[in-house]
């Protein structure tokens, strides 16, 4: 993809919040192949180590609540991008956004940044701000907060975003997979402008170079304008699918129907809901001024037809950079792994597990990576099935997210119901779990070799309970593990060694899927 607008050849020094989200990943090599300089600030900056661009910008801990961190981060900024949302699902996420806005636009004017770019969402024409969703609400007042600051700012508004790994487009896609036949919420007549990925990043580079007068907001969407009914049916024909039959009725509501797309499709409830509470409203572009500063191109923006073929095209060629799950799942723990096995004085459970390989520390490896998703894991498919059909119930995300890549993982990647916490090729694999747990948990695999230079596997599952109710889910649990962990290792290993004896003992780093295993959890 090219990054294409009049004064494209300036290069200037942009700082990126949201860098390990999925537009703020997709935001940075763009902003590089532009010819810019790059500060990214997260505040776990290993999740961005392994991203394919991270040789080439800086990435700093902080967090946009802190003063401090945000102050430092922006010395010598030219250009700042806010793209991070409080998109938890609990009260007081509408505080921290103000906050959050506050004190970025205030650092903002004191460091002399000369432009704020926010991408938030489109609002309906005539609806009063207080009857909006309140994440609809709170994105419309970080916008005006960035506005009313004396920074100039580019604030976007987009409505549904068109692109592979987007928790739209996932929505839309599950839902029209999955359901030959729908029984739907009214909210499917709702008009709506959807907006390719492409042209969104192609807007926020753009405004990146804006005249120092621009101070404004401005809508930005594809060429159509369609109910989400008509992009269903769209959806089935750009995939080849026979026509749905959609049934819409009146009876649910943004509460209920978020629950409803928890269960069909990959997106938990908590993120659900506040995209079905957006499709309350009619929203639709009211002016399309940005072209005046960042041109369209023949073809552009692009017609929501192409935006699908595209996106479906980038998931079925495993070509997705990012997904709505790069970013954290509202309401999963984000505590790191305790080192000191005594972490805080508390309880800290462990399960580990140790077993000889047949095969070589790299075939190994493989299998170890490539778990998960449609790869499964390795025991008792059951029970994985059952324990991810709870956390749906709960409110959690379940098993169904999968993997960004099918054989490779990186720092911060969703991986069902974990999260990438750690990896050191060749030898660990840290995933640490978003599931609704009363405490925290983690499962370790390592490839090791011993002293006589044999292959070994070691695995590990750690827990800290939260109160008498962690210790008890601990105690009720254990009882499985013998079936669930010591199955899993025991079938990982015997993965590796049939991986080995089918590329005749070739452990050159080729592209190859592990072995299929009908004992594999199949999603």
């Amino acid at each position: 993809m090219t990054s294409d607008g009049p004064n494209s050849a300036r290069r200037l020094h942009c700082l990126v919040t949201g860098a390990s989200g999925y537009i703020g990943g997709r935001l940075v090599p763009e902003l590089l192949q532009a010819g810019h300089r790059l500060r990214c600030l997260a505040r776990s900056p290993d999740k961005l180590r392994d991203h394919p661009w991270a040789g080439e910008a800086e990435a700093v801990r902080g967090d946009v609540t802190d003063p401090e961190s945000v102050a430092a981060a922006m010395r010598g900024v030219d250009v700042a991008y806010y793209l991070v949302h409080a998109l938890g699902s609990g009260t007081g996420f509408e505080d921290t956004d103000r906050r959050a806005a506050r004190i970025f636009a205030e650092q903002a004017h004191a460091a002399g940044v000369r432009r704020i770019v926010y991408l938030g969402g489109l609002t309906p024409a005539g609806v009063p701000e207080r009857s909006l969703s309140p994440h609809l609400r709170s994105r419309a007042e970080v916008g005006r907060i960035f506005l009313d600051a004396p920074v100039p700012a580019a604030v976007l508004r987009a409505a549904v975003v068109i692109g592979s790994g987007s928790a739209s487009f996932e929505m839309l896609r599950y839902l029209t997979e999955r359901l030959p036949v729908m029984v739907t919420p009214s909210w499917v007549h709702t008009r709506t402008q959807p907006i390719g990925v492409r042209d969104v990043l192609r807007y926020l580079v753009g405004c990146a170079t804006l005249p120092a007068d621009v101070d404004r907001a401005f809508d930005i969407g594809g060429p159509d304008v369609l109910t989400y009914r008509e992009m269903m049916c769209r959806y089935a024909a750009v995939a080849g699918l026979r026509q749905r039959l959609i049934v819409p009725v009146p009876v649910l509501t943004p509460r209920l129907s978020s629950h409803w797309v928890g269960l069909v499709t990959p997106v938990p409830a908590a993120l659900a809901r506040p995209l079905t509470e957006s499709l309350r409203h009619e929203v639709v572009c009211h002016e399309h001024d940005i072209a005046r500063h960042v041109p369209d191109l023949p073809g552009r923006p692009l017609p929501f037809d192409d935006a699908l073929a595209l996106a479906l095209r980038r998931v079925r060629e495993a070509q997705v950079a990012t997904r709505w799950s790069s970013a954290a799942v509202p309401g999963a723990p984000s505590d790191p792994l305790p080192t000191d096995p005594d972490w805080a004085g508390g309880s800290l459970y462990q399960d580990e597990r140790h077993l000889e390989v047949d095969a070589p520390r790299p075939s190994l490896w493989k299998v170890i990576e490539g778990i998960g998703g449609d790869n499964g894991w390795y025991s008792f498919p059951l029970a994985w099935a059952v324990r991810g059909w709870l956390d749906r119930f709960v409110g959690g995300v379940g098993l169904r997210r999968g993997r960004r890549d099918a054989e490779r993982l990186r720092v911060g990647d969703s991986l069902d119901f974990w999260r990438v916490e750690e990896i050191e090729p060749g030898r660990l694999l840290r995933l640490r779990a978003e599931m609704r747990l009363p405490g925290l948990a983690w499962l370790e695999m390592y490839a090791e070799t011993d002293g006589e230079g044999s292959t070994r596997y070691r695995q590990r599952a750690l827990f800290h309970p939260r109160g008498l109710l962690g210790h008890a889910y601990w105690w009720a649990v254990s009882p499985f593990h013998a079936v669930v962990f010591g199955g899993m290792a025991r079938n990982i290993t015997q993965a590796a060694a049939k991986f080995t004896s089918a590329h005749g003992g070739s452990a050159d780093g080729t592209r190859i899927r592990p072995p299929h295993d009908d004992r594999k959890v199949r999603q």
